[in-house]
């Protein structure tokens, strides 16, 4: 089993690009992403990398599996 690594904001807007999400836009203090009806709250960017803790907890609301994240593409 490949394990999570941290990755910039910049990889993890792209990969949820891949997986049909919009965006980012920006939205109060945070950004967001799209996908439907369904709004992702994503962190500011800033100089240091999305640490594991964060990325499980974007991937948790987002729906997304470890598995799909590793792949870099959602099926649906």
């Amino acid at each position: 089993m490949t394990r999570l690594t941290p990755v910039s904001w910049d990889t993890l807007v792209q990969k949820l690009r891949n997986m049909t999400f919009e965006g980012p836009y920006r939205g109060g203090k945070h950004y967001f992403m799209l996908k439907d009806d369904f709004r992702l709250t994503i962190p500011n960017p800033h100089a240091q990398d999305i640490g594991i803790p964060l990325l499980k907890e974007i991937l948790k609301r987002a729906g997304i599996s470890r598995e799909e994240w590793l792949a870099g593409s959602k099926r649906k």
